[in-house]
């Protein structure tokens, strides 16, 4: 399986107000060098980078050379633009994981365990037991990101596990998803209205759906 990555970067961290989040300091390098590392390393053969407020500012201070970049020049119109984009730009590949540049604790080893469970025909979500979500909202509304675990899913067993990101597609049902994004839903309507599609693996061991949103959240960055 040819696996893609998607990193959505867009934003402008207005929230936070320190520009945009991509740039954040995190282990000695930005977030967005961060994040696109660990995607690689847990087997996406290729990242895209998805850039809008600031990416000029982000590109000269970044090394993303071994990434494929692309600019939204819409990006304040929401995450569902960028979305759009990343997927368009995800060529060649089998399956597209979608991950946020603001959750610092998504690594290679949990990207790795999300491709492992990956099925044909399917999306795969990471998925986080309530009580080891960290900082951040986990009712958000970032793309794909539902309080509610869907009907199909591993519900039953845990109860008590939230989906999160970062989130694996089929390639063609992220096209699919990705047609009917807009604003800041993302994937979420999409994945609102197909739940049996949808299959939860449990990642709290391995990281959590912390996102960097406000100042209470920068403690995720020690």
């Amino acid at each position: 399986m040819r696996a893609v990555a998607v990193l959505l970067a867009a934003g402008a961290g207005s929230r936070l107000a320190r520009g945009p989040k991509a740039l954040l300091p995190y282990r000695g390098r930005t977030l967005v060098e961060h994040l696109a590392g660990e995607l690689r390393a847990g087997g996406c053969g290729d990242v895209v980078i998805v850039l809008g407020a600031g990416a000029d500012d982000v590109r000269r201070r970044c090394r993303l050379e071994d990434y494929r970049v692309v600019h939204n020049p819409d990006w304040a119109s929401g995450m569902g633009s960028s979305f759009r984009l990343g997927v368009a730009a995800a060529e060649g590949a089998e399956a597209i994981l979608v991950a946020l540049v603001d959750q610092p604790d998504v690594n290679a080893v949990l990207v790795r365990r999300l491709l492992e469970r990956h099925r044909t025909g399917r999306v795969t979500a990471a998925a986080y037991r309530a009580d080891a979500i960290a900082g951040g909202n986990p009712d958000g509304a970032a793309a794909g990101h539902h309080p509610a675990v869907p009907q199909g899913t591993i519900q039953a067993a845990e109860p008590r596990l939230r989906r999160g990101h970062p989130l694996v597609f089929d390639a063609p049902l992220a096209v699919e998803a990705a047609a009917e994004a807009a604003g800041d839903a993302g994937a979420r309507n999409y994945l609102g209205r197909h739940p049996e599609l949808i299959d939860l693996v449990d990642c709290s061991g391995l990281g959590s759906a912390g996102d960097v949103d406000t100042e209470a959240d920068l403690p995720l960055l020690d």
